[in-house]
């Protein structure tokens, strides 16, 4: 055995031949497979993101105070405008000042109630953006309007007289 694996030159004994070296893998992959296996079965997945909606039984409407009521405007280019009750002025409110001032109107008045006109042209993000909002401020009592031509003039007016030409 010992002949095999140390072949040395005969001429000069201090020069030995290097043997080839040979590492077997195959516990090294079966380790590989083994950890693979293991992390795949133990991994959570993703869970797709839903929001639950309970919608109410019957049609019959329900009525609401003005005074209970905060209007949520979206336009077409996704900017978020507010109306308090049955006050005349809206007002163009920053996403990032949003959650705080439905904190303010929820310590204000508890039983708030939201509506929210959107356009057709807003983007569906921004839906789930005010939905996401109005559950982090725990106001859930919410309602759908329909975005009217009357509700894009009255933006417009504002955007007009915000900036005017």
């Amino acid at each position: 055995m010992e002949t095999i694996q140390n072949k040395s030159n005969l001429k000069n004994p201090a020069i030995k031949r290097h043997t080839g070296l040979r590492i077997d893998m195959t516990p090294m992959v079966d380790v590989a497979m083994l950890l693979m296996t293991f992390f795949m079965l133990t991994a959570v997945f993703s869970k797709p993101q839903a929001m639950e909606l309970i919608l109410p039984k019957d049609k019959n409407p329900i009525p609401v105070s003005e005074n209970k009521l905060v209007t949520l405007f979206i336009d077409h280019n996704s900017k978020i405008y507010t109306q308090n009750g049955n006050s005349s002025d809206i007002f163009h409110l920053p996403f990032e000042k949003l959650r705080n001032e439905l904190i303010n109107l929820k310590n204000r008045k508890p039983d708030i109630v939201a509506l929210i006109k959107i356009d057709r042209r807003a983007r569906y993000q921004s839906m789930v953006d005010i939905l996401d909002e109005l559950n982090c401020t725990e106001i859930d009592k919410f309602s759908f309007a329909p975005f009217t031509e009357k509700d894009k003039l009255k933006l417009e007016d504002i955007r007009q007289k915000r900036n005017p030409i």
